[in-house]
């Protein structure tokens, strides 16, 4: 699988509507106004993909406030996403910023303000606290998060892309697996040919595990020589226009595993299929990865899979929902999860598959296509 990724999705990507939804659940949140300090829910709400930024949403006017670096930027973000006529924008130094929003906040009622408690430390809470006097510093949990669950058509399309770059990169460099290559060069070499191939840049730090390091889930490429034999893991995704895509794949160079790997992979290839067939609507993520946990524990690894079994992707690479033990959120149409199972053996190696799946309203469509064939 090695041609290109097909042409990448067109156009800005429109945000209208999605402070209004916000707004909507103030009332559950118990607050008259929410100040979001989480830049990647700056971006949703807004358009904008500066590195400084404070939004300022009330019950019927919102404020962007953000510092001269980006005036021009700003400006330009906003009307293109469609968020100029909801949002006004305030440039300017500290003090300029701290003003516009307490005159905000006064008139629009922030009697009760919401900060996002999981991206605001207890100094800033502080801060806040004396710069919008007159409000009363709340905690909210996850109320934009919430709403970035479901994705709209142009944020799949854009997933989907991601993928598409990232199959046909890693297509492009399957071959230095068995010349002998380093770790850290088949990694380097991955996340040039993402960029190649469109990607904005890396979903998140590659990895690429051989041999015994791959009995590490999280393994950092380093200076080990892959050689016949060895297992490898490569785990990894391409961004584009902020929105993610996340695959793993193993391989064995050569492809004849081991004795000790040989049922690992038939057994972790099942959960992962079986996980897969079970990513659907009205399901409880908890469900899925149930179906993936209890079949490789019923081959004997149980202990051998020490994490979740996948996680929501978008705009940040590990985001709601999850899905793991337990988890009761409920898929729904346009949610996007992984599903990765994994089985790791210290000192032989491991074994993990990963797809980024899309849940539709009749099953499911997965959008990383990579073959799942084991040698390489």
């Amino acid at each position: 699988m090695t041609g290109g990724p097909g042409p990448a999705p067109q156009g800005v990507l429109g945000v209208a509507g999605r402070i209004d939804r916000l707004r909507e659940a103030f009332a559950d949140a118990e607050v008259d106004a929410l100040l979001v300090t989480s830049m990647v829910n700056i971006r949703y709400l807004t358009g904008f993909t500066g590195s400084a930024g404070v939004l300022l949403v009330t019950g019927d006017e919102a404020l962007l406030a953000t510092d001269g670096r980006y005036r021009t930027q700003a400006a330009e973000q906003l009307d293109a996403a469609g968020a100029a006529r909801q949002v006004d924008l305030v440039i300017g130094g500290v003090l300029a910023q701290r003003d516009a929003k307490a005159s905000l906040a006064g008139r629009g009622g922030a009697g009760r303000l919401g900060l996002e408690a999981e991206h605001v430390t207890w100094a800033a809470k502080r801060r806040w606290s004396e710069g919008l006097r007159g409000s009363e510093p709340v905690p909210t949990t996850a109320l934009v998060e919430r709403l970035r669950q479901v994705k709209d058509d142009g944020e799949l399309a854009r997933m989907a892309y991601a993928a598409a770059v990232a199959d046909a990169a890693l297509g492009s460099v399957l071959g230095m697996l068995g010349a002998g290559h380093t770790e850290r060069e088949v990694a380097q070499e991955l996340d040039a040919a993402m960029r190649r191939l469109g990607a904005d840049d890396r979903a998140f730090e590659t990895i690429v595990a051989s041999g015994p390091n791959a009995a590490k889930p999280h393994a950092r490429p380093g200076p080990r020589r892959i050689g016949p034999g060895d297992p490898v893991v490569v785990d990894f995704g391409a961004t584009y226009d902020g929105y993610r895509s996340d695959m793993t794949r193993t391989f064995v160079v050569g492809g004849e595993p081991s004795a000790a790997l040989a049922q690992v992979f038939a057994v972790v290839g099942a959960a992962q299929s079986a996980g897969v067939g079970a990513v659907r609507a009205e399901v409880a993520t908890g469900e899925v990865d149930r179906v993936c946990r209890e079949l490789i524990a019923e081959a004997g690894f149980g202990e051998a899979f020490e994490h979740g079994t996948g996680h929501g992707v978008g705009l940040d690479i590990h985001e709601a929902p999850s899905v793991a033990p337990g988890s009761t959120a409920i898929l729904a149409p346009g949610v996007v999860v992984t599903v990765e199972p994994g089985v790791y053996l210290a000192g032989v190696g491991g074994v993990r598959v990963e797809d980024t799946i899309v849940v539709t309203h009749d099953a499911a469509r997965v959008l990383t296509l990579f073959p799942k064939d084991i040698a390489a």
